[in-house]
């Protein structure tokens, strides 16, 4: 099957010989978008983006990476106009806010909270722009791999012949099959990431396993084999990411 534009990332990152493709996937688009947030286009500087970065806001993790990112200019301009957003806001909420007491009732069925600062509060810090834009991302990865499993026999054998996936995108993986694919190809596809998944976790145990026993004075001399990045690689396998990655910060 003849590459398009938008298959060439997956095959890309199918290619990579990485413990989880779409791990590898994940830090590009995160990357990319940390570059489009406070990079040198300056995109923080455009009104419409602010906009949008003002009611939305930032994660926690996100927070993080932009202040690792380096750019202070592109922060405190992010920061300035999103404090004038949630001020509004949050005058609005004291305004109306009137104290209440939760019934007995409600408590012993740990019911939502009726205080309206409570539930303002929460939902101010569940939104990210950049956890946002990577989602809607993602979700067309997934549509982009189930749409070459189907159609190229080349990427269904690229896969078959990778170290497999971490646990969480490969549960992604599986819930998007069900709703994606049916009779033969869903068991192919099956049949091959449960084959993957056992083959990873068997080899990820041994180079864990030898890592730990390399420590022991008797082995010293002994080949490590390939258990020198165990410890990244296997924390990768359980929970996705890259443990040992350092800040991504701007190029300038």
């Amino acid at each position: 099957m003849k590459e398009q534009l938008y298959t060439i990332p997956l095959n890309d990152a199918v290619n990579a010989d990485d413990e989880c493709p779409f791990c590898f996937i994940e830090r590009n688009v995160e990357q990319d978008l940390l570059d489009y947030v406070l990079g040198s286009g300056s995109s923080y500087m455009e009104a419409d983006m602010r906009a949008i970065t003002d009611s939305e806001g930032f994660c926690r993790d996100h927070f993080k990476k932009m202040f690792t990112y380096g750019n202070t200019l592109g922060n405190g301009w992010i920061l300035k106009t999103h404090y004038m957003q949630i001020r509004r806001e949050m005058d609005k909420e004291f305004k109306s806010f009137r104290p209440g007491k939760m019934s007995l009732m409600d408590k012993l069925k740990k019911a939502e909270s009726n205080n309206s600062l409570v539930n303002w509060a929460r939902e101010t810090t569940k939104s990210c722009y950049i956890c946002g834009q990577f989602e809607k991302t993602y979700k067309r990865y997934l549509d982009t791999f189930f749409y070459l499993w189907e159609n190229d026999p080349d990427f269904v054998e690229k896969v078959k012949k990778s170290k497999g996936f971490c646990i969480p995108h490969f549960g992604d993986l599986c819930e998007a099959a069900d709703n994606k694919l049916s009779g033969n190809k869903k068991d192919e596809f099956y049949s091959t990431v449960t084959r993957l998944m056992r083959e990873s976790f068997d080899r990820l145990q041994e180079d864990v396993s030898w890592l730990v026993e390399k420590f022991d004075y008797q082995n010293q001399d002994a080949d490590w084999k390939n258990s020198k990045d165990a410890v990244q690689r296997g924390m990768q396998k359980l929970k996705g990411g890259y443990p040992a990655d350092a800040p991504y910060r701007s190029s300038k």
